[in-house]
């Protein structure tokens, strides 16, 4: 399209009555990406005089078909026809060589997801500028969304290449990240091997190259290579963060990565951060005691990482250590209320400051909303758990307290099954039912969701017959639901209802092979009644091999070895799963293997430790009274 017929074309729109478009679309031109400040004004001619009080003004590039010919494009893409607009913007870039106007080109493109054309101008920007970053970075998003592997070896190098020599390390990192979860890892890796061996080879790059290389090949599934690059960096470099991270992914798959990682935390300089990731690690499997020995040392690292105190007192609550867990999380709370305060005024513009302030980047935006989400995601979690806690020691007042700020409109069953379980622990059953079948359903899960949260609220407070109708009526409309199987088969063991739990656990296994917690339960429950040991030890066993270190899991290998008479190997196996989770439980069954033992002062420490944590436990109850122990 010509410069004439754009100025024609624009007489025709105008003609027509199109005034008020035109008054739309000049604001526009005067703030979107097709006007740049390249456009709007040339600096002055070298040698030019200069005024003492003003500088004279400068004369604008935008002449009169340029502004048509950008005019037009804004006005077709506003009235719907984005592939005039992008025709004629691109035309307008490549005769100006103007890099706002290519990236409002390629920007018109990707949202009329017309990827070919968005390569099209991408291609032509790097083509008018060759050294362009942000030209690059373009063409290499837009090969990705195409998935154009062949040709993303070169704008990769040329990404690393045009990288500032203090941002290159992160772009290299970074490389593995783009190709993250594509569905054909060989050629992915091949091409990034392409990328990062010549890296790799030069003095200035290679550490993070090979630690790239070695996620490329994790990525790929192999393992080994990746955790031999991982090593080499490491014994060259052992202060380097990298190695051990690399190493805490392969774990626990490759044996040698825990050696690896283990030699890098006990250096004194260790980053607390991978600290924290590692501790993260362990709580997830339910590792505790461990876990604990991490964080204590990362909060005394970072004592103002309110993260690092969220995740210390997310673990002491499983921990069953109340009173550190509260002050935990309230430590967190206070944090993260003095960095809002921070953020907040640092944010805010100065008295001189003008509002026209330029825009924050949109990866930094992304950034920001994924951390703010995270932020928001951990004050929930903690407000919930401090809530629990008050709950547990029977301040129901500041249980309530602590849920006030929670949006409702954000796990909303979730909060109000918490409020209802504060109402049923104060006798008020009927009113904690009503509050959460009062929970809208937005999704046909949520009746369902509703159902099992009422019974495991009943389970909670012990009213077992209650539940035990309410699951009984959900397994008639959801008859193959393994939650709802379950959930009844552990009302029924507590009523003794033994045959028919038995039934519905052998339904889960039937129905999920491998549903560890089923296989568990039925075998601990063949083993605490003390029959059918040799079965019993069969399902723990796989249990054990479907949920590998599940301390719950060691618990019920350890007790029908008990059942056996097997008291070394219970006393074995009740120590590891007592120092992976010192629970309350564990610790009642570890207490009675010491005491048959004759170890009596080793069983009183146990329990006393136990009681301490959770002293209305009924296991533990049972334990001390069939004993006949007095602490």
């Amino acid at each position: 399209m010509t410069v004439l017929h754009l100025r024609h074309s624009a007489r025709g729109l105008i003609d027509r009555g199109s005034l008020r478009a035109l008054g739309l679309a000049l604001p526009l031109l005067l703030t979107v990406p097709s006007m740049p400040a390249a456009l709007a004004a040339s600096p002055a001619p070298a040698g030019s005089p200069v005024l003492a009080e003003a500088a004279a003004p400068a004369n604008s590039r935008l002449d009169a078909p340029l502004f048509y010919q950008l005019l037009i494009g804004e006005l077709e893409l506003r009235q719907g026809e984005p592939a005039t607009a992008f025709a004629v913007l691109l035309d307008a870039a490549r005769r100006t060589r103007d890099e706002g106007l290519f990236e409002r080109a390629v920007e018109i493109a990707l949202r009329a997801q017309a990827g070919n054309e968005a390569l099209s101008a991408a291609n032509a920007w790097r083509q008018a500028h060759p050294a362009s970053l942000p030209a690059v970075r373009a063409q290499v998003r837009i090969l990705l969304a195409l998935n154009r592997l062949p040709a993303l070896g070169e704008p990769l190098r040329k990404l690393i290449d045009l990288s500032p020599a203090d941002e290159r390390p992160g772009a290299i990192a970074a490389l593995p990240r783009l190709l993250r979860g594509h569905p054909d890892p060989r050629s992915a890796l091949q091409l990034l091997q392409s990328v990062l061996i010549p890296l790799a080879d030069s003095p200035a790059t290679r550490t993070p190259a090979q630690l790239a290389l070695a996620r490329a090949l994790m990525q790929a599934g192999q393992n080994a290579p990746a955790l031999a690059l991982a090593r080499d960096v490491s014994l060259r470099q052992p202060e380097a963060p990298g190695p051990a991270l690399i190493a805490l992914e392969l774990l626990p798959e490759l044996a040698d990565a825990q050696a690896l990682l283990t030699a890098y935390l006990a250096q004194p300089k260790a980053e607390p951060l991978v600290r924290l990731s590692y501790a993260q690690w362990l709580a997830v499997r339910q590792r505790h005691g461990p876990a604990l020995v991490e964080l204590r040392q990362v909060v005394q690292a970072l004592p103002d990482s309110a993260q690092a105190w969220f995740q210390l007192g997310a673990v002491l609550v499983e921990a069953q250590e109340r009173t550190q867990a509260e002050s935990a999380l309230k430590r967190f709370l206070e944090l993260q209320d003095r960095a809002a305060s921070a953020a907040a005024r640092a944010k805010a513009p100065a008295p001189d400051e003008t509002a026209d302030t330029q825009a924050t980047p949109l990866g930094q935006v992304l950034v920001d909303e994924e951390a703010r989400r995270g932020d928001e995601a951990m004050r929930h979690r903690a407000l919930l758990l401090l809530s629990q806690l008050a709950s547990e020691r029977g301040d129901y007042a500041q249980a309530q307290k602590w849920l006030e700020p929670l949006d409702e409109k954000s796990q909303r069953l979730e909060v109000q099954a918490r409020r209802a379980l504060i109402l049923a622990r104060q006798g008020k059953i009927d009113q904690a039912r009503a509050l959460i079948r009062a929970v809208p359903e937005q999704r046909p899960a949520d009746a369902l969701n509703k159902i099992l949260a009422e019974a495991q609220m009943l389970r909670t407070v012990e009213r077992w017959r209650e539940s035990r109708t309410l699951l009984a009526q959900a397994l008639e409309r959801h008859p193959q639901d393994v939650d709802v199987l379950y959930e009844l088969a552990m009302v029924l063991e507590r009523l003794s209802r033994h045959d028919e739990m038995e039934r519905h656990l052998r339904r889960i296994i039937e129905l999920k092979p491998d549903h560890a917690h089923a296989h568990n339960a039925l075998g601990y429950s063949l083993a605490e009644r003390g029959i059918r040991l040799e079965e019993a030890h069969a399902l723990v066993e796989r249990a054990l091999e479907l949920a590998p270190e599940d301390p719950f899991i060691t618990d019920s290998l350890a007790w029908v070895a008990f059942r056996q008479g097997k008291l070394d190997r219970a006393e074995q196996l009740l120590r590891q799963a007592y120092t992976l989770r010192p629970d309350t439980e564990i610790g009642a069954h570890l207490g009675e293997v010491l005491w048959v033992q004759g170890q009596r002062d080793a069983a009183r420490r146990i329990w006393r430790e136990s009681r301490d944590r959770d002293g209305r436990n009924k296991v533990l109850r049972d334990t001390l009274a069939r004993l006949k122990v007095d602490l």
